[in-house]
């Protein structure tokens, strides 16, 4: 009986994390997953925000994941995501400039706009805001 799950972060430029944990907690499409060892199969969405994960040291990992799935198989959580940076790592002013983009392209009525597209952008760069502020 396994004690402890093996973490899999991937973007499409590489693998980010992989780790073994204890236990792991992610933002899904329907609300916050929490993920311990011997966890039920599952797949999920991913939406923009922080994954946190215990890992066997006890030492807490985190993560900003992006729009992508999660798995759960056997003793093993992968999480595919567009991208995928550390709370430290965020560039802020950058995330403020993309943020506002998104906000001039959704305020903008006679452009042609894809909303889908726009409010992902502004989902994608309030979160790092907001976590890439407590760093």
């Amino acid at each position: 009986m396994s004690r402890t799950i093996q973490l899999r972060i991937v973007s499409p430029e590489r693998v980010l994390l992989e780790v073994e944990v204890v236990s792991v907690r992610f933002p899904g499409a329907d609300g916050a997953f929490g993920v311990l060892p011997r966890h039920a199969a599952m797949v999920s969405l991913t939406e923009p925000g922080l994954l946190r994960a215990r890992t066997v040291a006890g030492e807490e990992v985190e993560f900003l994941v992006h729009d992508g799935f999660a798995e759960v198989r056997g003793d093993r959580l992968t999480v595919l995501t567009r991208s995928a940076e550390r709370p430290e790592e965020v560039d802020l002013e950058r995330a403020r400039r993309a943020a506002e983009r998104a906000r001039a392209r959704l305020r903008n009525d006679r452009a042609r706009v894809d909303l889908a597209r726009a409010s992902a952008a502004l989902r994608r760069a309030l979160v790092r805001e907001k976590y890439g502020r407590r760093s």
